[in-house]
């Protein structure tokens, strides 16, 4: 019997001792099993640097002649976009962001924190919508599978779009189950506020109605009402903006800022700087810099000679300073939606309210002085059934600087109006191209799309 129990014993001794020495084989600096608020501060720093500013951001800025390159044709200024331009972009949205954020909703449900999960959705709705916007038909459904699905389908962008919704309806659900769990410092965004991430639900959820008033099976009208529903409960002041604040350190500077460093060549457009002087806009000084050699306000114009880059203006310090937020939602879209949506139901005097309230917000948060707010006012056209769409297309993209919801209101309703730039290789283009990667390892139909070619709901 001691024999039998001696045998035993050296039997557990060595097992354990297996099991130990198999353990040193995991490394302790990626664990597999991570706390939400781990999770949740580094995606959060992705969407705002790779969804908001990243580099297909910058494609965006360049089709919307926001910024040109103090360099020759051809590039992507004049519209020369390769498949392999856009791989970055694409892992950034699949793996950096979507996939972590279903990691974190996964975790925020089953242990609870609903609140997190919350945010998951909002932030996952937010950067799929993106996403569709710019490459239209793009996989979700069947995606995040891991090796079991490593060439999911992708889905068109009309269900695309009912998962926004979907998402968003989710995140204010779980919202309103008030659990006592809440983010604090690790939510960049809002430190745990969970009210300003129910309006911000609802704010985007106003944003994706309204880009389906033009799109096959639906009507305006009936977009324009969702729109005002989901308002109601939206963002209610300046206060409430979506931004990310940023230190200003080394590592931790505003996206923005990076995109005008010397070493890039970027400046502002002409297109965009003269928008400014045709208008009297106050903004022009808190927006934009003097050119440094000359303390004119002078855009690039693509195609011109290659000039001293200190003969251009750059963004002013509100946008693009080291620590200037990125603004990623504004108060004041939620006005210019209410505008836009109130136009279509009850026509243009009902809308001017709200046209102006978006300008008196935007301009307020830029610090212009009451009585110049006033008077630049006073100086724009009245909305008519005519000009209404423009007037509030043209002020809302002033609002969403560097914002490629912007690109999207360009492609469904036309302004503000750009014409193609000299030496365009193409007419402007309308979409980005799938990237190579993709291509390469998930071949699929919709990847032979063209920049030019339009998405489902651009019409």
């Amino acid at each position: 019997m001691k024999k039998i129990i001696n045998c035993l014993l050296v039997t557990v001794v060595l097992t354990s001792s297996c099991k130990k020495i198999l353990d040193v084989n995991k490394d302790p600096n990626n664990p597999t099993n991570v706390q939400e608020a781990l999770i949740l501060s580094p995606v959060e720093l992705n969407v705002s640097d790779q969804v908001y500013a990243g580099n297909a951001s910058i494609f965006v800025q360049n089709f919307m002649q926001v910024i040109a390159p103090n360099q020759p044709n051809p590039g992507i200024w004049n519209y020369q976009v390769f498949n392999t331009d856009l791989d970055g972009d694409w892992f950034n949205f699949y793996v950096n962001i979507l996939n972590n954020l279903k990691i974190l909703n996964d975790k925020a449900t089953a242990d609870g924190k609903l609140n997190y999960a919350a945010i998951s959705n909002i932030l996952a709705a937010y950067t799929l919508g993106t996403a569709t916007d710019l490459w239209g038909d793009i996989p979700y459904s069947k995606a995040f599978q891991g090796s079991s699905n490593l060439q999911p389908p992708y889905d068109k962008q009309d269900a695309i779009y009912k998962s926004v919704q979907s998402l968003l309806d989710g995140a204010i659900t779980n919202i309103d189950k008030n659990t006592t769990a809440v983010p604090g410092s690790d939510d960049f965004f809002y430190n745990g506020h969970m009210s300003k991430w129910r309006k911000l639900a609802y704010t985007l959820k106003a944003r994706y109605y309204m880009h389906l008033t033009k799109a096959p099976g639906y009507t305006a009208a009936t977009q324009a009402d969702l729109a005002l529903s989901a308002l109601n409960n939206a963002m209610q002041s300046n206060g409430d903006d979506f931004q990310f604040i940023y230190s200003g350190s080394a590592g931790s500077e505003n996206a923005i800022s990076l995109t005008f460093s010397p070493v890039s060549t970027y400046v502002l457009n002409d297109t965009y700087v003269t928008g400014f002087q045709t208008r009297t806009d106050p903004r022009l000084p808190i927006i934009v810099k003097p050119a440094a050699s000359t303390g004119l306000y002078t855009g690039r114009k693509v195609g011109d000679p290659i000039g001293d880059l200190s003969a251009y203006s750059y963004p002013a310090d509100f946008y693009a300073s080291t620590t200037s937020p990125n603004y990623i939602v504004n108060y004041s879209e939620v006005l210019f939606i209410q505008a836009e949506a109130t136009f279509i139901k009850s026509g243009a005097a009902a809308a001017q309210p709200f046209y102006q309230a978006g300008i008196q917000a935007n301009m307020s948060k830029l610090g212009v002085p009451p009585a110049s707010i006033a008077t630049y006012i006073a100086s724009r056209r009245t909305l008519t059934t005519a000009n209404a769409i423009q007037l509030i297309m043209e002020e809302k993209s002033i609002a969403n600087f560097f914002n490629v919801e912007n690109f999207a209101d360009w492609r469904r309703s036309g302004y503000p109006a750009i014409t193609k730039v000299n030496g365009a290789l193409s007419e402007i283009p309308r979409r980005l191209l799938y990237p190579e990667s993709e291509i390469l390892t998930n071949p699929q139909p919709q990847q032979s799309a063209k920049l030019t070619d339009k998405v489902w709901w651009d019409q």
